[in-house]
């Protein structure tokens, strides 16, 4: 499929330009949607159909980061994947961290301080030269969601490495248009409600082995067991021998939605969605006088830009005091041009 066949697939009132707040269902996505919610309206079917898509979810998103479907663990939100990596840390570990990085890949670190775990945040621009002998692992966004500040993944894991640390990825602002290969980290984490357009509540992560043999599956219930259909009550304990021993029982619906816009995602591919995506951001840097970048989040400073786009019916989000406007697969220059106008007028 091509991106102009791809874009047929959504009719989003004109001036989205939100997608690093949420993405926008492709028409199989939501139609996928609508008919499991009238099946269960209605008690037309039973339940496994709709926990198959968690299947499908799991191979789409490994093939998109370049990982084995083993590898993958799935549940709710970054946090959540994030908490059996930091709590599996030696107690007195050192974790560095860019200062202005999204709570959800800072908090699961600072909770640690209690067992003696510290936390140093540095400036992104600096976090390659901050990794050192006494770094035991290094978190970061991949892509900023302040920003849209494109982290140099490869120096990043060099340094790491060179330095036996782990590494953490919060890749949420950057799975979907962005492609890397997640087999380089520890643990990458995703909250696919934006790029990845799906229902708010789906989450995936890759665990590298050599990680999940230092961790425990804590919030292990039914879903992670080896064959979770083959028993459903009593013991022994049989968790799954792979990532799936991490998964958490998954809210059906959200899954279900998910995987139409993950296939829609696979078949455009990562290269061309990026190009796209990042021509639009510039497409609005450029008109507004400042020079071109790499990502598909840019931030406008603007006198009264919030104000100015709101009037024009232009929807962006404030992070950190500045407008931020963001692209993906369903925006058109003629969005750009529309909040150009604004801006420019």
């Amino acid at each position: 499929m091509d991106l102009d066949e791809a874009q047929k697939l959504w009719q989003p009132q004109p001036g989205w330009l939100n997608t690093a707040s949420y993405g926008l269902p492709p028409e199989p996505a939501w139609n996928a949607l609508q008919d499991a919610l009238a099946d269960w309206r209605i008690g037309r079917t039973s339940w496994e159909g709709w926990g198959e898509s968690v299947g499908l979810c799991r191979a789409a998103f490994a093939r998109m980061v370049h990982v084995p479907a083993e590898d993958v663990t799935i549940g709710s939100a970054a946090s959540q994947l994030l908490a059996p990596v930091a709590a599996a840390l030696p107690a007195g570990a050192t974790v560095v961290v860019p200062e202005v990085e999204f709570t959800s890949n800072l908090y699961p670190w600072l909770v640690q301080a209690e067992r003696g775990v510290h936390v140093r945040t540095v400036p992104l621009a600096g976090l390659v030269d901050a990794i050192d002998a006494g770094t035991d692992l290094v978190a970061f966004s991949l892509v900023q969601s302040a920003d849209g500040a494109v982290a140099p993944y490869d120096d990043i894991v060099a340094a790491a490495r060179a330095h036996g640390a782990l590494v953490a990825v919060d890749a949420t602002q950057a799975c979907g248009w962005l492609p890397f290969d997640a087999s380089r980290a520890d643990a990458v984490v995703v909250s696919a409600y934006k790029w990845l357009m799906g229902p708010r509540g789906v989450a995936l992560a890759y665990l590298a082995p050599a990680l999940r043999d230092r961790m425990r599956p804590d919030a292990a219930g039914w879903y992670a067991a080896r064959d979770p259909h083959a028993g459903y009550y009593g013991p022994p304990l049989q968790l799954a021998d792979d990532a799936r021993r991490f998964d958490i029982s998954p809210a059906w619906f959200n899954w279900v939605g998910m995987a139409p816009a993950l296939d829609v995602l696979l078949d455009v591919g990562l290269p061309a969605i990026r190009e796209h995506d990042v021509a639009l951001a510039n497409r609005l840097l450029t008109g507004l006088g400042q020079p071109p970048g790499e990502s598909a989040i840019v931030v406008v400073d603007v006198p009264g830009a919030q104000e100015r786009l709101e009037r024009a019916g232009v929807r962006a989000a404030v992070r950190a005091g500045r407008v931020r406007a963001s692209f993906h697969l369903y925006t058109t220059e003629a969005d750009v041009d529309m909040a150009l106008d604004a801006l420019t007028s």
